[in-house]
């Protein structure tokens, strides 16, 4: 009875999402266009999100100075963390109204990304918190213009609708949902993903992989998504590995950003599934890296799924060059799932995530099924059993 609603609630999800202006943020190609944006909206303070980690390499400095001798104030608010918090939101905010910005410039990766999302979601919407907005579809108002400038390959907060928070009272990760908080411009520069370090590559890479692979075996995808996920996918295999040996290869590092692009585009229309709805649960709880965990927990979740995904898996993997037989479907899925582990392998990252507590693993499993159910339209509706199971395979004796 269960799942009948859940799969009720997701095909009247698909039927609503047809009618949301889906839009794909504009492409800003230089900081000379950004600054004639903000002049055009009659921007005079800006508000630049980033995070400590980026200012001490400087990596803001050209975007900052060309603003400023554009003659537009430019305040630096650096204290997003890897799992941005509420209160961060609300440092971040103070000083929004302080410095009488009326625009947000993202800088950083996702955690950037949707920490200035939510800043704009408090500054449009001051008489509520961030926790009456999470779900879907409850910011319903613009939130002032908001500039994505991503320095890492991987989260695709740049082209989505919704803003991953954490609760860090009660360690736990919120998604808010909306069309208003989609950035409507991006600004790619290359140069400033050179200086990712190989660990940093490995996580944003797979947990771009995750998207697509998430969006493409999903039950809410359409043509475009589909396609969009496909191209991800080959992206990534492709050039990952390349990238995490070689920071400086241009060419790996704009597939990289164009595979992150693509598959932001992709779930953020067709949505992810339990993969994320357990890594989210571990980064609220102990802070770990998000796609660090989407990778350790990918090749579990799949496994667990079965012949549900050998279809659409299979179809992944012919499409990305793991195969090429596209009569073997079963065999074209566990040689994707393989792969997945071969990229894990060869990039450092671990089958197991040192950071996971047995006796917290039933409060995980109870989060991820409320993220999960009835929302993410997944091949498998996971119950209890099924949620445990993931987090038993990903826990380190």
């Amino acid at each position: 009875m269960f799942n009948a609603y859940c799969r009720a609630y997701q095909g009247l999800m698909r039927l609503i999402t047809k009618f949301i202006p889906w839009k794909r943020p504009e492409q800003i190609r230089d900081y000379i266009s950004l600054v004639e944006l903000l002049q055009k909206e009659d921007i005079r303070s800006v508000l630049v999100v980033t995070d400590a980690n980026l200012t001490e390499l400087d990596l803001h400095a050209e975007l900052t100075q060309t603003i400023r001798n554009a003659g537009i104030h430019c305040a630096l608010y650096d204290g997003t963390v890897q799992n941005p918090t509420i209160e961060k939101v609300e440092e971040a905010l103070e000083q929004y109204r302080r410095e009488k910005c009326t625009a947000l410039i993202a800088f950083g990766g996702g955690s950037s990304i949707d920490c200035a999302k939510c800043v704009g979601i408090r500054v449009t919407r001051p008489n509520k918190s961030l926790h009456d907005l999470r779900g879907l579809f409850k910011v319903r108002r613009r939130i002032p213009l908001l500039i994505a400038v991503p320095t890492t390959a991987g989260s695709g907060s740049e082209t989505t609708l919704a803003a991953v928070i954490t609760d860090s009272q009660t360690h736990e990760k919120f998604i808010i949902i909306d069309p208003s908080i989609a950035p409507p411009f991006v600004f790619y520069d290359l140069q400033l993903t050179v200086s990712l370090s190989p660990l940093i590559t490995a996580y944003t890479g797979m947990d771009a992989l995750c998207h697509a692979v998430e969006s493409y075996i999903g039950g809410s995808n359409t043509p475009q998504t589909r396609q969009d996920a496909l191209e991800a996918a080959k992206l990534i295999f492709q050039s990952v590995y390349v990238a995490y040996l070689d920071g400086g290869n241009l060419t790996a590092r704009a597939n990289l950003q164009e595979a992150a692009f693509l598959a932001g585009a992709a779930f953020t229309r067709a949505y992810v599934g339990n993969i994320h709805a357990v890594a989210h649960t571990i980064g609220g709880r102990y802070n770990t890296a998000h796609g660090l965990a989407n990778a350790v927990i990918m090749p579990y979740v799949l496994e667990e799924y079965g012949s549900k995904v050998y279809k659409t898996l299979s179809e992944m993997a012919v499409y990305a060059g793991i195969a090429d037989d596209e009569t073997q479907v079963k065999e074209n899925a566990e040689a994707f799932i393989a792969a997945i582990r071969e990229l894990n392998v060869k990039m450092g990252i671990p089958d197991k995530l040192s950071d996971l507590r047995e006796e917290d693993i039933p409060v995980l499993a109870s989060r991820a099924l409320h993220e999960a159910n009835p929302f993410y339209p997944v091949p498998v509706i996971f119950g209890r059993k099924e949620m445990e199971k993931v987090y038993y395979c990903v826990l380190k004796n």
